[in-house]
């Protein structure tokens, strides 16, 4: 069936196994002066032991004052030979190849990361980071392309398979290629040819040093999405001139900062949305040509190659969810891959959370914890009690179970999955219910008892004797003491998402955070009149900025009525009376009003059984109600522990 995906390809001199690619995807696990850690290194060894068949590193600076993250990784100096050393021999030990994509960040940094005022072809801010850079000097531009002929240098001596020349995303290559962010008048500059200086110096001045044996490659976007910025019959230009030049291999991406809703795609945006990029650029080369953007199920990536739009897929985010995605697709056991859900909380919100800075998955919590939290077998079995059939609660369960534990989990509800199952009925959340039926899937081939429609008390857990009790009861929705709400026969939100109220005409939706958004705009779908009610400044706050994106413009699309800083004071049969600005205001003549003003811990059990049960464990919405990554997070903690 997907005999295509593994066909051996060859980069130039280089022959990778098959077509599955690890794109080059920020981590933030490296050291502040730019060195290796182990957390890196068992990042990319898992990946590498998962088959697939050419791995590429993260972007890695040529120069530390062109860091695009606080621990970037560095090939600025030889002192940095060592620990890349330690990474390739780990991947080439598990049968990977593995390239280095070689990077300056340009004006797309800060001074709070490189300590220093950024550099950029011209002296035009960023969109995103709004720190005026410093233009280069003809002689700096210099500079940088010897420092990137001199990285790529030290990663053949590192052990390095290739070398790939970041020319994608708006940092500085695509800064100098793109007529949007280059005005200069010199000889890198001016017009096509002069903005093209730039990567072209470095292609030929690395090839000079390399020699023709070492393979290069290019990722560039094919389409920056910006105004005046590079469309794709540009790109495919630039994409002939490099092969000209010596590229073996093109690695086409999408975007810059300023269009970053772009690179970090929601689940709004359908899968393989830029396939049809790359199969532009294919047009215009003979060597190969590497696609990315949400390709997340091998029967799609299979058909990508197979149809000639494509040479190889990169599997990004992806990856991040199942380090073992090449081995299981060569197994035909596609119903246990973790699948990727775009939710973007453990990639990109880990990694922009100042609090966190480091990325992992929601549905893989493992991510990033490949050496910190292996799965070993226990060395005791216990009798296990997991409570609570939700994301966390299931995960738990699966994870334990797979240790070797004696696991049976209970959910009070007919159906598992919790009020994630919920989040997957709104408009472009589908791929939720994946993640669900992967998470029962595995536990079900470990061994997991599933219980359904059973609430557990402190007698059944007394009687049942278990050695440990995992709490994953999660929250229920809150209801606050407002005058009127228990006689005007409001409806809680999640009775309309799990289909137990109808509702039609006009609906008043009071609560602006995820919850009461989506639902409204599971509303409007079906055609109802939606207004929301929202106490703080803006609806959906708590949303990954791309959902975000996307759901207020679905909302926008609907003629949903949004009503902000308006605290409700009473409910009315057919409306509300609530106050915005000192001024009391009432709404009335709606068909249906639902609630959705956030949920509150649900935790029955832990101080019944205190002192009853050897071993307690409390997570998620249990402890406090979060997000869903919280509770699997927490999920895989209490799991490898247990």
């Amino acid at each position: 069936m997907f005999n295509c995906l593994y066909e051996p390809i060859s980069f130039g001199t280089l022959e990778i196994k098959n077509r599955f690619v690890v794109p080059p995807m920020g981590t933030n696990f490296g050291n502040p002066d730019g060195t290796v850690t182990d957390q890196v290194v068992d990042y990319y060894t898992a990946r590498a032991k998962g088959g697939f068949g050419l791995i590429i590193v993260e972007v890695t600076a040529i120069d530390p004052l062109g860091k695009a993250i606080p621990n970037e990784l560095g090939l600025w100096s030889d002192d940095l030979i060592p620990g890349m050393r330690r990474l390739t021999d780990s991947v080439h030990r598990h049968g990977g190849k593995i390239a280095v994509q070689l990077h300056h960040a340009g004006r797309q940094t800060s001074r709070a990361i490189i300590g220093d005022q950024p550099v950029a072809p011209s002296p035009i801010p960023c969109p995103v980071m709004r720190e005026l850079p410093r233009e280069l000097t003809t002689d700096e531009a210099f500079a940088l392309v010897d420092k990137f002929r001199d990285a790529a240098i030290r990663a053949r001596e590192a052990g390095f398979d290739a070398v790939e020349i970041h020319g994608a995303h708006g940092y500085l290559i695509a800064q100098f290629m793109s007529a949007a962010s280059n005005k200069r008048l010199d000889v890198f500059g001016g017009n096509f040819a002069g903005r093209m200086r730039f990567p072209l110096e470095i292609i030929d001045r690395t090839r000079a040093a390399l020699g023709r044996d070492f393979p290069l490659l290019f990722r560039i976007s094919g389409d920056e999405k910006i105004h005046g910025g590079r469309s794709i019959e540009e790109t495919k230009a630039i994409a002939r001139l490099v092969q000209a030049h010596g590229i073996d291999a093109m690695h086409v991406s999408i975007c810059t900062y300023g269009s970053l809703h772009w690179m970090f795609v929601p689940g709004a945006i359908p899968p393989a949305f830029n396939v049809g990029a790359a199969a532009e650029v294919k047009k215009s080369v003979s060597i190969p040509v590497i696609t990315v953007g949400r390709i997340n199920d091998p029967y799609l990536a299979e058909d990508i190659i197979a149809s000639g739009k494509a040479d190889c897929i990169s599997f990004g985010r992806e990856s991040l969810a199942d380090p073992e995605l090449p081995n299981k697709v060569r197994a035909g056991d596609t119903d246990a891959i973790a699948p990727c859900i775009a939710c973007l909380q453990g990639c990109v919100g880990y990694l922009f959370n100042p609090a966190i800075q480091k990325i992992s998955c929601l549905v893989n919590p493992f991510t990033g914890k490949e050496g910190s939290h292996p799965l070993t077998p226990t060395p005791v079995k216990k009798k296990v009690m997991v409570v609570g059939g939700g994301p966390g609660g299931l995960l738990c369960a699966w994870v334990a179970a797979r240790r070797g534990h004696d696991v049976t989990c209970y959910e009070k509800n007919d159906l598992l999955g919790g009020q994630f199952r919920l989040g997957g009925i709104p408009p472009t959340k589908q791929d939720i219910i994946t993640a669900l039926k992967y998470y029962i899937t595995m536990g079900e081939r470990a061994g997991v008892r599933y219980r359904t429609g059973q609430e557990v008390t402190p007698e059944l857990v007394l009687r049942e004797q278990p050695d440990a009790v995992v709490l994953a009861t999660g929250a229920v929705p809150l209801r606050p003491a407002i005058p009127g709400l228990d006689a005007a026969g409001v409806i809680d939100a999640v009775e309309v998402l799990d289909g137990k109220q109808a509702v039609s005409g006009a609906v008043l939706v009071i609560g602006g955070g995820m919850v009461g958004a989506e639902t409204a705009d599971f509303l409007g779908e079906q055609g109802c009149r939606v207004t929301i009610v929202e106490m703080d400044d803006a609806i959906a706050k708590a949303v990954q900025p791309g959902p975000r994106l996307y759901l207020l413009k679905r909302l926008t699309e609907h003629d949903t009525t949004v009503i902000v800083g308006a605290t409700v004071t009473a409910f009315h049969p057919d409306g509300v009376t609530y106050r915005a600005d000192g001024t009391a205001h009432r709404l009335d003549g709606f068909d249906a009003v639902v609630l959705a003003l956030g949920a509150t811990a649900h935790n029955p059990l832990e101080a019944a059984l205190r002192g009853h049960v050897r071993e307690i464990h409390v997570l998620g919405d249990a402890v406090k109600a979060r997000t869903a990554i919280d509770a699997t997070q927490e999920a895989a903690r209490i799991a490898v522990a247990l």
